[in-house]
């Protein structure tokens, strides 16, 4: 099989402090690059207003990450974040579909 390009979109619970949240998505980070992917940009958007309540939360810390990986790679690291009771929503989406 062959890489494909990936963006992910996750929100966190706002109770988290940003540098618990970096070291939470630093351990996403290896997910992929431990099944010899990249991640070629991620982006910290930080404390935002949510457009409805998740949880009962009206505010998610944001993070957005590019990554290049196998399927397979991509489907544990989605895995992986429904897990985490932290993590409100998640969104991956394939870049490389035409």
């Amino acid at each position: 099989m062959s890489a494909h390009k990936y963006e992910m979109m996750m929100i966190v619970d706002p109770q988290i402090e940003d540098a618990s949240v970096k070291k939470l998505v630093n351990k996403y980070f290896e997910v992929i690059t431990n099944a010899k992917g990249t991640i070629d940009k991620s982006d910290f958007w930080g404390r935002r207003k949510l457009a409805y309540p998740i949880d009962h939360k009206t505010e998610g810390t944001y993070v957005v990450m590019n990554y290049t990986c196998e399927p397979e790679a991509s489907a544990e690291l989605d895995r992986q974040l429904k897990l985490n009771d932290a993590i409100l929503r998640t969104k991956v989406l394939r870049k490389d579909v035409k």
